[in-house]
Parts: structure tokens; sequence; C-alpha cells
């Protein structure tokens, strides 16, 4: 059970990397495209900034500290059963 709740956060956390991604990647041609009077969506990204991107950015951040905090946690178990 708990190997499959990691598997579904890493997945979910892989997703939300390539969606991270791509909001960055919009983001940097969005802003070349609009300093030469392009319009490439820079508006629509910055509408989109406060409620999809941050928190996805925020979801990435919590997600890796909770994988991480989970993968020392089960070091530390997996340790102290070997001791035993």
């Amino acid at each position: 059970m708990k190997d499959k709740l990691l598997n579904g956060l890493n997945t979910l956390l892989m997703i939300n990397i390539f969606v991270v991604l791509g909001a960055f990647a919009w983001f940097a041609i969005a802003l070349v495209g609009r300093s030469m009077d392009i319009p490439l969506g820079f508006d629509i990204w910055y509408k989109l900034w406060q409620p999809v991107i941050q928190p996805a950015l925020g979801i990435l951040m919590l997600g890796a500290i909770v994988s991480g905090i989970a993968g020392w946690v089960n070091k530390k178990l997996s340790d102290r059963q070997s001791l035993n």
C-alpha cells in the first residue's frame, strides 16, 4: 500500500514537472515575442500565473519535500529492521 502511494505520488510529480517546464518554456517564448512585438500569449500566461502556475510550482516543491522525507524515513526504518 505504501509503495503504491509513493509510486502514485512520484507519477503525479513527474506529470507536474512537465507542466512546470512547459509553463517556463511558454513564458520564455512569450517574453521574447513580447520584446519583438509579436503576440505569443504573454498576457494569457500572466493571467494563468496565479491560478494555475503558482499552485503547480507549490505542489512540485511540496511533493519533492514529502518524497525526500518519505525516502529518508524508509531508509531509517529499513536500517532499523536490518539491525534486528
